[in-house]
């Protein structure tokens, strides 16, 4: 509970009459009557509650109040502090101190629901009296006589029901409430519990909604119409009648007239003011759903569904919201564009990661998510096919026995195959002869790779891919060098970017920080790198991948700065890549159909996808200095391991 100071005005004058202007049309009784009946009914409800306080043993302990946190609503912000959505259960709320709620809202709510809260002791015994008259003559509940105290009681512990011994519960609990709490706090805790229509909880989700302010700002008629809410939230709501939101006003700055907490001229400068209306937030959709989904799923893995759902935290991601947009775009129009080249159905993901930080930059799952929340990114596991060959010639690399221009024979080979024999083809369907490493990469020849796969062992390649984050299942079998495994876009954005770092990795986040509602830091994801594969061997085959660019099968992804990537084409055409990377960004495009069936015929990463990457790269890095790989000769070669 946080200290708030104390509520301005807390002994307003009070008016001369004693409220009983309240009974009329109670029905038969006579006034004289009704006056005896009301102060014998007062008087036992005073002396009475006292001892049935000690009766009522079953009924919730309150001292559990003195930590209570209401559920929150968790906001998702851009790097640079734009709200993208934000994520709650059925209470839309954000808890606010009471000296960060304005003055006017705190005398119009007192003025129409208890204007006697900093008198009483947890009940109004005038105002129980006064409702027992009321519905007895009624023959049942038709009026409640709560005050501020009770209503807390009731929203928190005791269900909606309306009965007598639901009342007489309230009043008990409201007696012992106000032992252990402060009038100040009991009040910021009911203007932060309350609810105010269109899934608001709590004030400052209400202003926020209704009026488009902090509840700290809120006007005298603003905070006369918001008071006017709190009986029938959804009938009285401006957004659902103006003409009755207004009425309700009206009636609330007259009880503070009537009170002598605003005097006449306050009152109609404020039935005057022009209200202008915001908008009805809760469960709208989110700016970045492929974004906030993706935070929302590490959130609820870290913490709990609960805390995500109930927990009010402040996330704030490593997305900025106009480059994410960008991203967002440049996949639909590439995705019209390959509709016009014939790969009908075609589906796209991208993923940016900066690989200094393994930060996630730009994520996109689909080329529309309004028609598909599948993030092909994160959850499609699809088969990288050619662009799998880097982490073949990396696990060679790193063995020591291997260089860039070691030699390797491009010629016809045959391996036995469970109970047959395979024997493995180039895409083109022939051969080359003896060439070196980094051509065969460049060239995107299978069988040299297939025979440095088989050289290192399958199982180092496969120790190399869970270093790198890939956890697809992976068998050593003989055309693994080929791709034949399921990754998603993010796993090999982040593989390369580990390659980009020169070995040193962290784990990829789309989240930088977390805060639960009062500052105190939840998570810090800043970078804690390690290094988990060779220097030289990661600047090698970084040194190899740009000679796909330059002269290999990715010659379109050429942006006019040092660039390092690979392409990508699985078996009939049914997924295609590219994955590139400069020193300050590593992106992984993804082409193909959400039913694997083929593309189209010839359709290959370095024709379709490799230009992707390249009109996606030029706009990222607009602006950004050009920077060079670092050499390989600036790092130690592993020695061989003959093991």
């Amino acid at each position: 509970m946080s200290s708030s100071r104390t509520f301005e005005d807390k002994q307003p004058q009070r008016r001369a009459s004693s409220g009983f202007e309240f009974l009329k049309g109670v029905g038969q009784v006579t006034g004289g009557t009704l006056l005896s009946i009301t102060m014998l009914a007062s008087s036992i409800v005073a002396g009475g509650l006292v001892g049935l306080a000690i009766s009522f043993r079953n009924l919730p302990d309150v001292r559990q109040l003195r930590n209570f946190f209401p559920s929150e609503t968790t906001y998702i912000y851009d790097v640079k502090g734009k709200l993208l959505t934000s994520i709650h259960g059925e209470a839309n709320r954000e808890v606010v101190p009471l000296d960060r709620i304005s003055p006017n809202l705190k005398r119009a709510v007192l003025a129409s629901e208890d204007d006697h809260f900093y008198d009483h002791h947890g009940i109004n015994p005038t105002g129980v009296g006064r409702a027992i008259i009321t519905n007895a003559a009624a023959g049942g509940v038709k009026e409640g006589g709560s005050t501020v105290t009770m209503q807390l009681v009731k929203n928190l512990f005791l269900s909606r029901k309306r009965a007598f011994t639901r009342k007489l519960a309230e009043a008990v609990l409201a007696i012992r409430l106000e032992q252990i709490l402060t009038k100040d706090q009991i009040l910021e805790m009911y203007l932060n519990q309350v609810y105010w229509g269109h899934n608001n909880y709590g004030v400052q989700t209400a202003a926020r909604s209704y009026f488009n302010k902090s509840a700290e700002y809120l006007s005298l008629g603003e905070s006369a119409m918001m008071a006017g809410l709190i009986q029938a939230p959804e009938e009285f709501s401006p957004f659902v009648s103006m003409k009755l939101a207004k009425q309700k006003q009206k009636e609330v700055l007259g009880r503070m007239r009537d009170l002598n907490w605003i005097d006449q001229s306050e009152y109609d400068n404020a039935l005057k003011q022009e209200i202008k209306l915001g908008k009805i937030k809760s469960f709208q959709g989110s700016a970045l759903p492929y974004i906030t989904n993706t935070v929302a799923q590490e959130l609820a893995k870290k913490f709990g569904r609960e805390t995500l759902l109930k927990g009010g935290m402040r996330v704030q991601t490593t997305v900025d919201a106009n480059f994410q947009v960008m991203a967002e775009e440049t996949v639909s129009k590439w995705h019209k564009t390959l509709l016009g080249q014939g790969l009908s159905k075609n589906q796209m993901a991208l993923v940016a990661i900066d690989p200094r930080t393994h930060f996630i930059k730009a994520l996109v799952g689909g080329i529309d998510p309004k028609t598909s929340e599948f993030n092909r990114a994160t959850q499609a596991q699809r088969q990288p096919g050619s662009s799998f060959k880097p982490f073949v010639y990396y696990t060679a690399f790193a063995s020591g026995k291997y260089a860039p221009d070691s030699t390797v024979v491009d010629a016809p080979v045959s391996y036995r195959d469970g109970n047959g024999w395979y024997f493995p083809r180039n895409y083109d369907g022939g051969f080359r002869g003896a060439m070196p490493i980094r051509t065969a990469l460049a060239q995107s020849r299978n069988i040299p790779v297939i025979k440095i796969g088989k050289a290192v062992g399958m199982n180092r390649v496969i120790e190399t891919c869970r270093t790198l984050g890939i956890t697809s299942p992976m068998e050593p079998v003989t055309s693994l060098p080929l791709g034949a495994i399921g990754v998603t876009p993010l796993e090999m954005a982040s593989a390369y970017a580990t390659f980009a770092n020169y070995g040193w990795q962290s784990p990829p986040t789309v989240i930088a920080r977390v805060t639960d509602s009062s500052g105190n830091v939840l998570l810090d994801n800043t970078p804690k790198p390690q290094l988990v594969l060779d220097p030289w061997a990661s600047a090698a085959i970084l040194d190899v991948m740009r000679s796909v660019i330059t002269e290999g099968t990715g010659k379109s992804a050429a942006i006019g700065r040092p660039a390092a990537g690979k392409t990508g084409t699985t078996s009939s055409e049914k997924d295609i890549w590219f994955v590139g990377t400069v020193p300050q960004l590593t992106t992984a495009v993804w082409v193909g159909r959400d039913d694997n069936r083929q593309l189209a015929d010839h359709a290959t990463g370095g024709v379709l996808v490799a230009p992707i990457w390249k009109d996606f790269m030029d706009k990222a890095l607009k602006n950004v200095p050009v920077e060079n790989f670092k050499s390989p000769s600036q790092f130690s070669r592993p020695k061989s391991n003959q093991s």
